[in-house]
């Protein structure tokens, strides 16, 4: 049985440390905040209360093979699991919209014909087939196995070329897409929303980034009962279950080495904990920002952070709304989501509404995040009727609150090929031996299912050493 310092609960962390409790293991989570989730957060207020990180769940089958895993009872009877249907409401800036269905090709090309004209669906469901080609490339080197040393094959754009004999230079980037094969400024906007979600710009963003549409429609989105809360909520009782050790208010400073591997962890009060491994769950930036690990190790800069405004409405959700509004605006300014679950887990009776309005926006110091609420407030018009006159109160959450809450401001963006590598986290198996990346700014980055993949990689390597290569 080896001893096992977990740093950070957020849930890419806590899906290693619970595996690795099953395999025998003696794991002590410390998380430097009082509570656990990571960037999972929730804020409440008078009854009212809200996810400030994600607020859907894709590829459920990641945390349902933690919970079978790690104990009998599945998943579903430790949350309550719902398809989202429609998937998401598309309101584009010349005042059209469509309503996307969940995990169906079918019903998606039927409604982008019907919403946006004929022709409209097809060019749409082509592109997912190319955009299949690239997931079917790259899904087990960047989702189910540990990165290699050399990640030059990552390098190279997986998204398939132009046919042969057509005048025109290679596809490199999301942008590239939409210009040349979906046309309709609308399917662009579409397009461009999930590299947007991520904080990714589709003019730099490569050509993989065509997974992420695909990946969305392909598995569908779910709704955890209670919020994306309840679901970090789980987990942590999970590792509880299996016997997990969580020291709250305990902030990691070192990782002390010795004999040249990681030999445990170093407190901020000067307590040195033994392990004979660690596995590092908190954003990468921040742990070589502070110098707890050696600089060098390679991570994402998306540059980019996440703005929520949290809306208290009187009144209920009216019937045909839609849980997950997208908002797409002209002039610059940014994509909006705005979620609408109808949970009375999250309101203080029926007569009221909770709902969540977000968007990336830059990090960079002259950016101010709360000056985003009023284009936020503005969008979430379109999609909440008499939103004005139904809003009993806001709450703004910018990147400034995610830094104090995380440690990071950024919000990593998933793994993707192509554009010279530069969007590859951090490998999971470190250059020192004992130290161990987890969580969204680990390989195979952000997300939700991502995180909880990072910590099934994390958890084979130690169990089964460096010659671990995934599920099969």
């Amino acid at each position: 049985m080896a001893r096992i310092a977990v740093i950070g609960a957020g849930l890419g962390a806590m899906a290693a440390a619970a595996r690795l409790a099953v395999a025998g293991h003696r794991v002590t989570v410390y998380e430097r905040t009082d509570t656990y989730g990571g960037a999972v957060g929730r804020f409440e207020r008078d009854g009212f209360a809200f996810d400030t990180g994600p607020g859907l769940l894709h590829l459920p089958a990641v945390y349902r093979d933690l919970f079978v895993k790690t104990g009998k009872e599945p998943l579903e009877r430790c949350v309550g699991l719902t398809e989202v249907d429609p998937a998401s409401r598309h309101l584009f800036a010349d005042g059209t919209s469509v309503d996307l269905p969940n995990a169906s090709r079918a019903g998606t090309v039927t409604a982008l014909d019907a919403a946006l004209g004929a022709g409209a669906g097809m060019r749409w469901g082509d592109f997912l087939v190319r955009a299949r080609e690239a997931w079917d490339r790259t899904r087990r080197p960047l989702l189910e196995e540990p990165q290699p040393e050399d990640v030059s094959v990552y390098a190279r754009e997986p998204y398939p070329a132009p046919k042969p004999g057509l005048l025109r230079r290679p596809t490199t980037t999301l942008a590239q897409i939409g210009a040349r094969e979906l046309r309709d400024p609308r399917l662009v906007a579409l397009l461009d929303s999930y590299a947007a979600a991520y904080g990714f710009d589709p003019a730099t963003a490569p050509a993989s980034a065509a997974v992420l549409p695909y990946m969305e429609q392909t598995f569908g989105s779910w709704y955890v009962a209670g919020g994306l809360r309840a679901l970090a909520t789980a987990v942590y009782e999970r590792c509880l279950q299996r016997r997990v050790e969580f020291v709250f208010g305990a902030e990691v400073t070192d990782v002390p080495v010795k004999d040249g591997r990681a030999a445990g962890v170093g407190l901020a009060d000067g307590t040195v904990v033994d392990a004979d491994h660690v596995v590092a769950g908190a954003p990468v930036p921040a742990l070589v920002r502070d110098g707890v690990v050696a600089r060098g190790p390679r991570h994402q800069s998306p540059g980019t952070g996440r703005v929520v405004l949290c809306l208290a409405l009187r009144g209920g959700r009216e019937p045909g709304a839609a849980h997950r509004t997208v908002v797409h605006a002209a002039g610059g300014r940014p994509t909006v989501t705005v979620l609408r679950p109808g949970d009375p887990a999250l309101v203080p009776d029926g007569e009221h509404e909770s709902v969540t309005v977000t968007a990336t926006v830059p990090t960079a110091p002259e950016h101010e995040g709360a000056a985003y609420a009023g284009p936020l407030l503005e969008a979430a018009e379109r999609a909440v009727p008499g939103l004005r006159e139904r809003l009993l109160r806001q709450e703004v959450r910018t990147p400034r609150d995610t830094l104090r809450q995380t440690g990071a401001a950024e919000v990593p963006g998933p793994a993707l090929a192509g554009g010279g590598g530069r969007l590859l986290p951090a490998a999971n198996l470190s250059p020192l031996p004992g130290l161990y990346f987890a969580g969204g700014w680990a390989h195979p980055g952000g997300g939700l299912a991502h995180a909880g993949m990072s910590g099934a990689l994390v958890a084979g390597l130690i169990v089964e050493g460096a010659g671990f290569r995934g599920s099969q």
